[in-house]
């Protein structure tokens, strides 16, 4: 019981930090991790080392390392794992965005459609983006296209809102290179070309049953915005065309797929996530450079690697949070408290990771704080399927609870022009139903194919 009461305290004391002295994310999941390993008796810490396959004397001297020492351990793995990742797919979004990629990806799904399958349109450009670029900003750049719509249909608002929720938050927590999907990849072994395509493939069954809801709720409760006189301006006229705005997010992914399947050297060198991100931010200068001088190219680019800057100093804090986590042998209580591991282990960790998600509002740090306390499960061989699956279920379990306590749910109101109350009532069930979707495919998913 004591690895799970330990697991409790650093709970309570990030999730404290966060909600009852505003501490930034940063300096909660710090504060987590010194408290972690103050509390954590040196017997544990033997324990696991030795179940990494440690010898005696290397567990020893890990229990023997200081508190500051091994917590910087766990930052630095991870930083230096993801933190490049992180600062490109950062710079990839601000250049789609102001190059008009972004735009002419939209208005095409939009033209492809057209005005009976706007929704659907703009489900698919929701989820579409949210990969290179965080959700609140697709938001940012799709709101407008939906009050548009309504102007010209003078119906379906709330599905045109709905639909862009829809899309955009299931890829935000299981495709990467956004940075939760990229950390649990990272902390589970996944290869990231597989959980390109099984985050892909879960997260568009999702955004389908999300999309579904919300087809449900604006018929049931159609909602007319009062606020449309505020709209922000259209979107950019200078876009690039189609094969040219696709290029930055395409290119990565094929050359991280294409070194799964081929192991020639010089692919395998272009495979490297860091090398291939590299490869679309580029793609994305240039198209921005098209436009704008190389300087103005540069200058926009500061804003959104400051902005990375401290996404990657909370994916790092939590990554030695997470350190701190195995430390104590909690992986193996878990294995030995959960029945069996192919039925229970899946609903245990989204439920763990949508209590997290609930309790504090981030999805990312849900799915940061869930990985540390099942990521040595992932590596020793106990599982009974692959480690995709546990990391799909975590992913799944950051989406519900979405409530006040989140800003990306205040930006939607606030942007849509949903009153708290409608709020509440639409966007809160759209989050349940996708998450517990998302469980039910990748348990499917995990009984049928467990690709051990």
């Amino acid at each position: 019981m004591l690895p799970f009461l330990i697991f409790l305290a650093g709970l309570v004391c990030v999730v404290g930090a966060i909600l009852l002295f505003r501490m930034p994310a940063f300096l909660a999941l710090l504060l987590g991790a010194v408290l972690v390993a103050l509390i954590t008796p040196d017997a544990l810490v033997v324990q696991y080392g030795l179940a990494q396959g440690m010898s005696d004397a290397e567990a020893a001297r890990l229990a023997a390392t200081g508190v500051g020492a091994r917590i910087a351990a766990g930052f630095g793995r991870t930083t230096g794992s993801i933190g490049i990742v992180i600062a490109l797919a950062a710079v990839i979004g601000v250049g789609m965005l102001r190059s008009g990629a972004a735009g002419r990806i939209v208005r095409s799904l939009l033209t492809l459609f057209g005005e009976k399958r706007a929704p659907e349109a703009l489900l698919g450009g929701g989820f579409l983006l949210a990969i290179p670029v965080f959700f609140d900003t697709v938001f940012f750049l799709m709101i407008p296209l939906a009050r548009s719509l309504y102007r010209q249909t003078g119906r379906n608002y709330l599905l045109y809102v709905l639909a862009i929720v829809a899309g955009g938050v299931m890829a935000h927590s299981l495709v990467p290179p956004t940075p939760g999907p990229l950390f649990i990849a990272d902390a589970f072994g996944v290869d990231l070309s597989l959980m390109i395509v099984g985050g892909g493939m879960v997260g568009l069954l999702c955004a389908a049953a999300g999309f579904a809801y919300a087809r449900h709720a604006d018929a049931l409760r159609p909602f007319t915005p009062t606020d449309l006189e505020t709209d922000t301006a259209p979107l950019e006229t200078r876009m690039p065309s189609l094969g040219l705005a696709l290029l930055p997010i395409a290119l990565p992914l094929v050359l991280i797929t294409a070194g799964a399947i081929h192991e020639a050297p010089w692919l395998a060198f272009l495979a490297d996530k860091n090398i291939a991100l590299l490869a679309g931010a580029l793609v994305a200068l240039g198209l921005l450079a098209r436009f704008d001088s190389w300087n103005d190219a540069m200058a926009a680019v500061k804003p959104a690697l400051l902005s990375a800057g401290g996404i990657i100093l909370i994916t790092g804090a939590g990554g030695a949070l997470g350190q701190l986590f195995q430390q104590t042998n909690i992986s193996a209580a878990i294995a030995e408290h959960t029945p069996t591991s192919q039925q229970w282990l899946l609903p245990v960790a989204f439920l763990l990771t949508m209590l997290i998600r609930t309790a504090q509002g981030s999805a990312t740090v849900a799915m940061i704080t869930a990985a540390g306390v099942f990521g040595g499960m992932a590596g020793d061989g106990s599982l009974a399927f692959h480690p995709l699956y546990l990391a799909l279920a975590i992913g799944c379990g950051s989406k519900p609870i979405w409530w006040m306590n989140d800003s990306g749910f205040w930006v939607v109101a606030q942007m849509g022009g949903l009153p708290e109350r409608e709020a509440l009532r639409t966007l809160t069930p759209i989050s349940v139903v996708m998450g517990f979707v998302g469980l039910a495919i990748t348990m499917l998913g995990a009984w049928l194919l467990p690709l051990d």
